[in-house]
């Protein structure tokens, strides 16, 4: 079976006046199919970039991306967004939420793009809330939601298309350690449904509930590892 993701000789440089930054200098990586991955890595070491590169929000400056069978490393940026809303899901860091929209709203916003009709959406963003726990608020806005909450309605959205790949990046960065636990365990539930998770993340305890781990520096992938020691949440946790 052909890998989910294929990366070969990726590089991206950014020219800033006379300067040229090498951000990545080549990375060859695959990601097999219901993968849960962790990409670690310092603060410029290049993990932001492939995950841009990854999540299709940016392009190589040379070698070859394959995502689900097609090639994304010379298409527009039409094209490439295109891609991201079918075959990616993005969970971030700061939720990424519309403020003035409910949590219904906020999760069924993916299916206008993809041209899916009102009463479609509504039901599918529904079964979406109940899915991460959330089904008795989705009329309420992101401000009238908890943070953990928040998170899972971001959550939510990410899978509302039934992506190729769950891409998140720092997801638990702004909660905290409680909360954590409880957006890890709806990873880990999302990952075992057979979803392929990608984690950016800089934190150790986090990274630990990835199968495998991909560490980054200097442009460059230094290790890539499977996780011997997974860290499962424990299942008495009252979802916030």
């Amino acid at each position: 079976m052909e890998p989910l993701i294929t990366l070969h000789d990726i590089g991206r440089k950014y020219v800033i006046g006379a300067e040229t930054i090498h951000a990545l200098k080549s990375v060859s990586l695959t990601i097999n199919k219901g993968e849960f991955v962790a990409l670690m890595g310092p603060s410029g070491s290049g993990k932001s970039t492939l995950m841009n590169i990854l999540g299709c929000l940016d392009t190589p400056t040379k070698g070859e991306y394959i995502l689900n069978g097609i090639h994304v490393s010379n298409m527009t940026d039409n094209q490439l967004a295109e891609v991201r809303n079918k075959e990616i899901g993005f969970v971030f860091q700061t939720f990424n939420l519309l403020p003035r929209n409910t949590a219904l709203d906020n999760v069924a916003l993916p299916l206008i793009y993809a041209g899916v009709n009102k009463e479609n959406r509504q039901d599918r963003a529904r079964k979406a809330l109940e899915n991460v726990g959330l089904g008795h608020r989705v009329d309420h806005k992101p401000n009238e939601l908890s943070g953990g909450q928040r998170q899972r309605v971001a959550v939510a959205r990410a899978l509302i298309n039934d992506p190729a790949i769950i891409l998140a990046d720092e997801p638990t960065g702004n909660l905290d350690t409680k909360t954590s636990i409880e957006i890890m365990g709806l990873l880990e539930d999302i990952h075992a449904k057979g979803n392929t998770i990608i984690l950016v993340t800089h934190e150790e305890d986090i990274a630990k509930h990835a199968h495998r781990i991909v560490r980054m520096r200097d442009g460059l992938i230094e290790n890539d590892y499977p996780n011997t020691d997974i860290q499962k949440v424990e299942r008495n946790v009252e979802p916030a």
